[in-house]
């Protein structure tokens, strides 16, 4: 008697499941609200820096002396600034600096760790190289080092991703190295190894797609700490340098006048806020959706 499996083409077993695996991922993606509140919100400040400066009616650099440290009202919504700026309009085009600096460090510090992370985890006597001086980075604070390269290279915004690339590569490229270590030595590696595969075709091919998984939560979590970084790196001025517009320099001027415009620290304190909170929380609904087993094992745990 025949199955039902030999009386089913194979075309069509194949088709079945890969409609069924992708009714399983919008179900796990369904009920993953770290995940979707996170990516929501980042969504909507996207957007914001990308169509926001079509809705607005003043430019980010006019001034206005008269209208200087208005408090939020009709005519401008989240007041002036010092220069009578409206406050608004500057959030606004400070978004498309700092959430683009985030953006690029992020990619770019996810390449330049990817290739470190796999060389090293492949190739002994590199390992050896490589990871003592990612070693020596990391054993410098962060933004000490930040503040360093700035001080050695001038203001401005490919500086600031230059230094914050070098700061946060080798974060990733240990990440990469950890992941890549335990895949090497897997069985088909050894078998790839054996049929005369190159070096080259192993590395990319069959090691570095089982490091995507872990390199793209860490990528978000990198992204939302070059967003606070250059913020940083902008209220100490050795960042974005003024009069353009980012959160870290909004927030430098309104140190100043603190007391009598509250508003001018509170709205981009709050928009930086918001930001990194939402990176956090696509992060760790990504880690949660990449790999379901880890959070199953943190409740049993």
């Amino acid at each position: 008697m025949r199955t039902l499996v030999e009386k089913e083409p194979m075309a069509d077993i194949r088709k079945r499941l890969r409609k069924e695996q992708r009714s399983l991922r919008y179900r796990r993606l369904r009920i993953n609200y770290g995940l979707l509140v996170g990516g929501s919100i980042l969504l909507i400040l996207l957007l914001l820096a990308l169509i926001g400066p079509l809705f607005t009616a003043y430019g980010p650099y006019e001034m206005k002396i008269v209208d200087r440290l208005l408090p939020p009202g009709a005519q401008h919504l989240l007041g002036t600034d010092e220069f009578g700026r409206d406050l608004l309009t500057r959030i606004i085009y400070g978004a498309r600096v700092s959430i683009s600096v985030g953006l690029i460090v992020s990619l770019l510090s996810s390449i330049f760790g990817l290739i470190i992370g796999l060389y090293a985890s492949y190739y002994k006597t590199l390992d050896h190289i490589l990871m003592r001086i990612c070693d020596g980075l990391i054993a410098i604070p962060g933004i000490l080092l930040a503040i360093a390269l700035m001080a050695a290279l001038g203001a401005s915004a490919f500086n600031v991703i230059f230094a914050l690339t070098i700061v946060f590569t080798p974060n990733i490229a240990r990440v990469v190295r950890s992941t890549a270590l335990v895949v090497r030595e897997q069985t088909y590696i050894e078998a790839m190894h054996a049929q005369g595969a190159s070096n080259s075709r192993i590395i990319w091919r069959h090691i570095a797609p089982n490091t995507l998984s872990p390199l793209l939560v860490q990528a978000t979590f990198v992204f939302a700490e070059a967003i606070i970084s250059e913020a940083a790196l902008s209220f100490l001025g050795a960042g974005i340098p003024a009069p353009e517009a980012s959160w870290g320099n909004i927030l430098q001027a309104g140190k100043l006048v603190i007391y009598k415009a509250w508003w001018m620290v509170v709205f981009p304190g709050a928009t930086i806020i918001l930001s990194v909170l939402s990176l956090n929380i696509l992060g760790d609904g990504l880690r949660d959706f990449l790999d379901p087993h880890l959070k199953h094992k943190q409740k049993k745990s």
